[in-house]
């Protein structure tokens, strides 16, 4: 049996957490799955271009684990792009120290002030009610907030694309 991971600090919510190429239908698309913590490494290494180490120091890991999850990352993000397929960016083991909207670790297991805000739990419970708008810009269709499932797990009932909370 091995040990537990540590779980890893991101200071960044995504506002969308699916992309898909254009043209092609949802039904159709395979989905490559991007944890939050995979797309905090791109955003520190690529985006803000943090030397490893540093980036590293921020998520509270060592250089090397820092360097494999960026390689994962990287390598996921080019089986999309080369091969077509969806991003859906969810999980991992994360605390979100300055998140705006509760910390969490995991999905669903909240730890140290603010967890466990709302229904859900974790770091982006937001709670019963509310509003779900379709992330397709041409369609941007809004649905009322099904309590006790994620926005990001529905559907546009007009286009098909998946929803986010509003």
């Amino acid at each position: 049996m091995g040990r537990r991971r540590k779980p890893r600090w991101i200071d960044f919510q995504p506002g969308v957490t699916y992309f898909k190429p254009r043209g092609v239908t949802l039904a159709s698309l395979k989905e490559v799955g991007l944890t939050f913590d995979e797309v905090e490494a791109i955003r520190l290494a690529d985006l803000d271009g943090i030397e490893q180490i540093k980036a590293a120091k921020k998520m509270k890991i060592s250089q090397s684990t820092f360097q494999r999850i960026l390689e994962a990352a990287h390598k996921k993000i080019a089986e999309a792009l080369v091969l077509g397929r969806a991003i859906k960016m969810e999980g991992g083991e994360i605390i979100m120290p300055r998140a705006g909207r509760g910390i969490g670790r995991g999905i669903g297991r909240g730890v140290g002030q603010g967890a466990g805000r709302g229904r859900m739990g974790g770091p982006f419970a937001a709670g019963p009610g509310g509003i779900c708008v379709c992330t397709n810009p041409e369609c941007k269709n809004e649905a009322t907030h099904q309590v006790g499932v994620p926005c990001y797990q529905m559907k546009c009932p007009k286009c098909g694309s998946p929803m986010v909370r509003k």
